[in-house]
């Protein structure tokens, strides 16, 4: 039994990016938490609230980042690189328990108006634009490759539009709105926050049940490796997220009229890293004799 594994770099500017999109989120929510008191705007502190998330996302994101970097130790031999899973889940969840008390708060607002400070609200959401645009842009690159930082770059693009929305409600406000504009468009915030966080909440909570990462087909990896000269039957292949940038899979390959050296073992690995980005491969080959059947055949097995 060989394997092969090869591991995901983190980006140079990563922990800087972390650092910057978190102190600038955090000196946002101080400025907007106080201007959406004085003005008495719903909308104000349901951005403010969501943006606080953020911040603690962001902190697990680069936490979870960080202990992913640490050493496989005799305890962990994986090392900690599923913390990156428990840290998307988490953020998930912390966001849509965000929604439903935005959403209760605004529904008594819509029940009992208060008068809003209209261009407060106007002139605090577009400092948000501005930040959540900067902080969005920080996590542009490499958001392909990273469940994490798929979610620090969606969470401040939905709240540079959640912010540009509370602008809007701010000018139909000025120009002769009624008041149940801001806590209307609290509602439209907490829909835009389920719609920008569902696909992390599924993914984050597959991946934490070892189901196969998105984006690699495990049909066509099947049918990769049953074309393989000499194999006759595969049987105990899983393939699943060791972090929210690693995949790994495990595989028997029975090969009764083969005896494939190192050599072959290596270049399939090579071809499921290259081809579906699969870092870390196991690969068992058996004859399939019959004489000692595999304890995990078949597929049901595991």
């Amino acid at each position: 039994m060989l394997h092969e594994h090869h591991h995901t770099h983190e980006h140079p500017g990563q922990d800087r990016a972390f650092a910057i999109g978190i102190a600038l989120n955090l000196a946002f929510v101080a400025i907007e938490s106080v201007f959406g008191v004085l003005s008495h705007s719903m909308a104000l502190l349901a951005d403010a609230g969501h943006n606080l998330s953020d911040v603690l996302a962001l902190a697990l994101a680069w936490s979870a980042s960080l202990l992913g970097r640490r050493r496989p130790s005799q305890r962990f031999t994986y090392g900690l690189r599923s913390s990156s899973i428990l840290a998307a889940l988490f953020n998930a969840m912390l966001l849509m328990l965000v929604v439903g008390g935005i959403a209760v708060e605004a529904v008594q607002r819509l029940m009992n108006p208060v008068p809003v400070a209209t261009m407060t609200v106007i002139w605090v959401a577009l400092c948000g634009i501005m930040v959540n645009t900067a902080t969005a842009l920080l996590f542009l690159r490499g958001r392909e490759h990273d469940l994490n930082l798929q979610g620090a770059f969606l969470h401040m693009a939905a709240d540079a539009g959640v912010s540009l929305g509370v602008v809007l409600a701010g000018v139909g406000m000025l120009y002769g709105g009624g008041l149940w504009l801001d806590p209307a468009m609290s509602l439209v915030i907490a829909a835009v926050i389920v719609g920008s966080t569902w696909g992390l909440l599924r993914d984050s909570l597959n991946l934490s049940l070892h189901a196969v990462p998105p984006g690699i087909d495990a049909a066509q990896i099947r049918a990769y490796l049953s074309a393989l000269e000499g194999v006759a039957d595969i049987h105990d292949l899983h393939i699943w997220g060791m972090s929210t940038t690693e995949t790994a899979l495990t595989a028997h390959l029975v090969m009764p009229e083969r005896r494939p050296d190192d050599r072959f073992i290596t270049q399939v690995a090579h071809e499921l890293r290259q081809r579906y980005g699969i870092g870390h491969s196991t690969i068992q080959v058996e004859t399939g004799d019959g004489s000692h059947p595999c304890a995990l055949a078949p597929d049901h097995v595991v």
